[in-house]
């Protein structure tokens, strides 16, 4: 019986990113960490609701699973390129989830001055090990670039992406390494899905340059949640056209850059999974260096969303409920929280979420929409189905609140949270070696009014 609870909650599975989650014998959600384990509704209970579970020992667990993989693949089929990862800083700024990663051997990549700043703190702090490296894309200002020169002189392995022709002109007395963006012809069905890419210069732009100075890496990147698998090779094998061709202009070039892209079940639906992407790209690099007559590239993945999503959770409470005449679900039910707020992807690109109850998970469902506190309408989740199954309150014991959780919050989610109608953002704690630290106090409203200027 308690299997099939798992199985309809979707727990206890990798490839659905729960293998951490549980249900225990009360129907309430669990998280283990080793021999450890968390009750989810006790924790809503003593912080409050809404609640950010961040889940650092996730994130450790799949930057080092996907060096096993490169490794053991590497390995397996004989490729001799060195493999790097660079955490994109856009997915998730906050330093809880940097230095882990940092601390695993992750690189980093920034696409702005601000978030150069603060790669800058962290090494004028000797948090970093000396041959950590940078990656910078994003459009340079001239703050940016001041600081490119400013780390680089400070010895920083830093290594600009030059993104348009005036880039090229700004940095020609660069000293260090430098890479390039290549705009691909290829598109793929994902959540990027501009007909137009304003970034990077085409092939054939790139190979009328001539020779570049310290060209090591030729980058791209196709898409946000790429759906298919067979398309991840596809853009790879258009960008590697250019990689061979321009190795004979500029021979220094050494590394292949693949991006980010690599899509996580949100839906809980089964997609493909790191062994297998790791091993097709491997397989088809390989094959088309050896055709071409070249060493095996480096290479490099910025597979954001991949590893910070899964880490955190985020849990609301239901204080309201209201009648839906004619419609899929019975019921609203009113969140303590906001999805245009605290998860503003559900508004912006209508991203599709793993919701489950936090306790009474072993009773009774009915139809629903959930519904943010904000006064907007479009503050609401309808699911892919039209409907969420969630239990009745009706059947709560007296004086019970139903929690709910959202599964895989940790990437874009906190960078994009905004504070309509002057909403707190939810307090944040995180779940490491069986303790529950606070590391973001809930806000009150005179913290909330100052960002405004009251």
């Amino acid at each position: 019986m308690a299997r099939n609870f798992r199985q309809f909650w979707k727990l206890g599975e990798k490839e659905f990113n729960t293998e951490f989650f549980n249900i225990n014998k009360d129907g309430e959600l669990v998280i283990r960490e080793g021999n450890n384990q968390y009750n989810v509704v006790d924790l809503a209970r003593k912080f409050g609701s809404s609640l950010e579970i961040f889940l650092p020992f996730i994130l450790e667990k799949r930057l080092d699973h996907l060096f096993d993989v490169v490794s053991d693949t590497s390995k397996e089929l004989g490729y001799k390129g060195k493999f790097s990862y660079h955490f994109p800083m856009k997915v998730n700024q906050n330093k809880e989830y940097v230095l882990p990663l940092v601390s695993e051997g992750a690189n980093l990549e920034v696409g702005s001055a601000n978030e150069l700043w603060l790669v800058k703190r962290l090494w004028e702090g000797e948090n970093f090990y000396s041959k950590i490296r940078v990656l910078c894309n994003g459009p340079k200002t001239q703050k940016y670039i001041q600081l490119i020169h400013q780390l680089r002189a400070a010895g920083l392995g830093i290594v600009p992406i030059i993104e348009d022709i005036e880039e090229l002109r700004l940095l020609k007395d660069f000293k260090g390494d430098m890479g390039i963006r290549v705009n691909l012809q290829s598109k793929v069905k994902s959540h990027w899905d501009k007909k137009v890419d304003r970034f990077g210069l085409t092939s054939q732009e790139i190979l009328e340059l001539g020779k570049i100075r310290n060209l090591k890496v030729l980058h791209y990147h196709i898409g946000s949640q790429i759906e298919r698998e067979d398309d991840i090779l596809v853009v790879l094998e258009e960008a590697f056209q250019t990689y061979k061709k321009l190795r004979v202009i500029s021979p220094t070039l050494d590394t292949i850059n693949v991006g980010g892209g690599f899509a996580i079940p949100y839906e809980k639906k089964r997609m493909y999974s790191v062994e297998s992407v790791v091993k097709r790209i491997l397989t088809h690099l390989k094959r088309m260096s050896e055709e071409a007559g070249i060493p095996h590239p480096n290479w490099i993945v910025e597979w954001g969303r991949y590893m910070a999503a899964p880490s955190q959770i985020t849990v609301f409470k239901i204080v309201a409920t209201k009648e839906i005449a004619k419609a899929a679900a019975k019921q609203w039910y009113i969140i303590d929280g906001s999805f245009m707020n605290d998860l503003l992807d559900t508004w912006a690109i209508h991203q599709k979420w793993h919701v489950v109850a936090v306790n009474q998970m072993k009773e009774k469902r009915h139809r629903v929409w959930l519904a943010g506190m904000s006064c907007d309408s479009d503050d609401k989740y309808t699911a892919k189905d039209g409907y969420v199954l969630l239990p009745r309150l009706e059947d709560l014991p007296p004086g019970d609140d139903l929690y709910i959780a959202i599964f895989d919050t940790g990437a874009y989610q906190d960078a994009f949270a905004s504070h309509h109608c002057l909403l707190s953002s939810p307090v944040k704690v995180a779940l490491q070696n069986g303790i529950a630290t606070i590391i973001r106090k809930r806000e009150s409203a005179e913290d909330v009014g100052k960002l405004f200027g009251w």
